[in-house]
């Protein structure tokens, strides 16, 4: 799962590194989360996203992931978005 932020949305894709294939992606800009971002902190946001990716990637059987911060400190939104996915199932 690689994981990239700017300074107003987060991004999160689970990649097959051996094929080149996304298997699924989230982000703070999807439709499904556009209605909701009015008000929320963006670590709230950021927990949302990891929610949103790790239930698109179980329902495409994928349970175990290894994380790629991209250079990112694990705390904060990256840190949000990793504990939410976790609790959705996500092995990491």
């Amino acid at each position: 799962m690689c994981i990239f932020k700017s300074s107003r949305h987060i991004y999160a894709q689970i990649i097959d590194d051996s094929r080149g294939h996304t298997l699924a992606a989230a982000s703070s800009q999807d439709a499904e989360l556009r209605g909701v971002e009015g008000g929320k902190k963006k670590a709230e946001m950021a927990r949302r996203v990891g929610a949103l990716v790790a239930a698109r990637a179980m329902a495409r059987q994928v349970g175990k992931v290894v994380l790629d911060r991209n250079g990112f400190l694990y705390h904060g939104r990256v840190k949000a978005l990793a504990d939410a996915a976790r609790e959705q199932g996500l092995d990491f």
